[in-house]
């Protein structure tokens, strides 16, 4: 009897360990700020991205990919908990970071729960835990943690001392060198990078996450073209006749704006985005933008080296997206955090050796959303994805199947602060999309600043530490609509006969049925969105943690 329960707990445990060789390895790339035009699969035809070109042509190339939020915490809280951020509460506004509970689950932890060795590179942008960034909760969830909180500037030494011991200085190259230290028991070891076991263990499926702060602008502004530099981040690009993007309006050409005076604050915008105002700034930014895609680009044509020249790229998956877009001047704007197509549109490329021939080298315009990328991979990985979750599994479009996971893509922006920008839903079809927008209320940022230097308070602490009842604004933002609160703007537009949202047509009577239509939709969506239960957050404010980076 012995001998027999022997054997079964044998074959039992050798089941499992071909189990877990079968599965699949995956690699999820995440840009930050990039907007969709940045790729040459995607019709840009000045910037230079061949591996990452070469990786959609043998894959499968999404091209009406959204974001949910077009702003970096709540859209990267989105990716890793597949929820809305109406459903998970965090936001720069919010006073919350995600709770123990919620981050259980996230897609790193339950995929680390069920045998994969994860690793996490680059940027984090998510408050995790009690403290928030200070918590140490994200270092401890990782096998391999080589990554530092908020902002890493294009030159990560200068911010973040993990990164002390990598040879190299820029950005795109201290990362190679984490992902190089994760896959390769031979390479050179990262003396700052922080590791549960000194080796990845070659009988288990990794889970690794690549989180680049490029091409966003804090990063190519601090970029300083040293002559430690590489060529292409000093000369790239500089040499060509750079075009505006479509639609650009210089801050002094404005007659019209985008959208109403009272609506939009386009006067308390952050000055970060300034150089949107003069054909001269956006051209600089967009050689900057180009310099850091190629940059990036690289890292993933040796990232696909690597792979090869460890035998593991046959069963290894590549995930490629970014957070959201970002205005470059269109319609006079700069920044993000709007619904428009320019700033929720972003590029989405899944590479899986694995795939048929059929699906190998496609595109597709199926409706699909970031918040779908959790469940996707833990579908790849034979795991039941959390009842949490409300993305959706997009594993079979990525095999060739034409059946489509949704007929409607829904997006928000609660981030409505003294910087301008207005609350506003979205939902779209693939050829409409109906925008509303409420009141904004909110205290004008250029006053604050203005009240800072005349007590000498500090501009930062002014701008960006937040305090408890904010907590309470912010949860109100989440609840009104549903409650009722109604819009002061509204917009429709005809997406494939106006791709650039120039001409709004909610008043046009001709299409009044379409209006109606996509309004019905917004309530299904927004509760949709909205899921049940209070959101798993701990509070996060500098009332609490007077010293805490928000």
């Amino acid at each position: 009897m012995k001998k027999k329960i022997t054997t079964f707990i044998l074959v039992l445990l050798n089941s499992l360990a071909i189990t877990a060789q079968v599965r699949p390895n995956i690699i999820f790339v995440l840009t930050d700020d990039q907007s969709y035009e940045l790729l040459g699969c995607t019709g840009n035809t000045i910037v230079q991205t061949p591996a990452i070109d070469k990786m959609a042509g043998e894959g499968i190339l999404f091209t009406n990919a959204h974001v949910t939020s077009a702003i970096c915490t709540p859209s990267r809280v989105s990716i890793l908990l597949g929820q809305f951020e109406r459903k998970h509460g965090v936001n720069f506004n919010s006073g919350t970071s995600v709770s123990d509970k919620a981050w259980e689950q996230s897609y790193p932890m339950v995929m680390r729960a069920n045998g994969y060795y994860t690793g996490w590179i680059g940027k984090n942008h998510a408050p995790i835990g009690k403290g928030g960034y200070d918590s140490g909760v994200m270092e401890k969830s990782f096998d391999y943690w080589y990554a530092g909180h908020g902002h890493l500037s294009f030159y990560p030494k200068d911010r973040h001392s993990i990164f002390n011991d990598a040879i190299a200085f820029t950005q795109p190259e201290i990362i190679n060198e984490g992902v190089n230290d994760f896959l390769d028991p031979n390479e050179r070891k990262l003396k700052g990078a922080i590791k549960f076991l000194e080796t990845r263990p070659a009988d288990k499926p990794f889970m690794l996450s690549i989180n680049f702060n490029l091409p966003h602008g804090a990063s190519t502004e601090t970029m300083k073209m040293k002559a430690e530099d590489d060529e292409i981040y000093k000369t790239l690009y500089r040499d060509k006749d750079i075009p505006l993007p479509p639609n650009y309006i210089a801050k002094a050409d404005i007659k019209t704006p985008k959208l109403p005076a009272d609506l939009l604050h386009a006067e308390d915008r952050q000055v970060g985005y300034n150089y949107v105002d003069t054909p001269a700034g956006i051209k600089e930014r967009l050689i900057r933008e180009m310099e850091a895609m190629t940059g990036i680009d690289r890292m993933i044509g040796n990232l696909r080296k690597k792979l090869k020249d460890l035998k593991i790229d046959k069963n290894t998956v590549i995930i490629f997206t970014s957070d959201h877009g970002l205005f470059g001047g269109e319609y006079g704007l700069g920044g993000k955090a709007l619904c428009y197509e320019k700033t929720t549109h972003v590029p989405f490329i899944v590479y899986d050796p694995r795939a048929p021939k059929k699906a190998k080298g496609i595109t597709s315009d199926a409706l699909v959303q970031t918040l779908d990328i959790a469940p996707t991979m833990l579908a790849m990985a034979g795991i039941l994805a959390p009842k949490t979750f409300q993305g959706k599994d997009i594993s079979n479009l990525i095999k060739g199947d034409k059946e489509e996971v949704r007929n409607y893509v829904y997006t928000e922006n609660l981030w409505s602060t003294h910087f301008g920008n207005p609350r506003c839903e979205a939902v779209q079809d693939k050829e409409w999309k109906y925008i509303r927008y409420y009141k904004n209320n909110n205290f004008s940022a250029t006053k604050e600043i203005k009240y800072a230097k005349e007590i000498g308070i500090s501009q930062n602490e002014m701008l960006y530490n937040m305090h408890d009842p904010e907590i309470a604004v912010y949860r109100d933002y989440i609840d009104s609509s549903l409650n009722g609160e109604q819009a002061v703007y509204e917009e429709l537009y005809n997406l494939k006969k106006d791709p650039q949202e120039l001409h709004n047509l909610v008043n046009d009577n001709k299409y009044a049925a379409v209006l109606e239509t996509l309004k019905k939709q917004w309530k299904i969506e927004i509760k949709n969105a909205r899921g049940e239960g209070k959101a798993e957050v701990l509070r996060y404010t500098n009332d609490l943690y007077p010293k805490s980076g928000h």
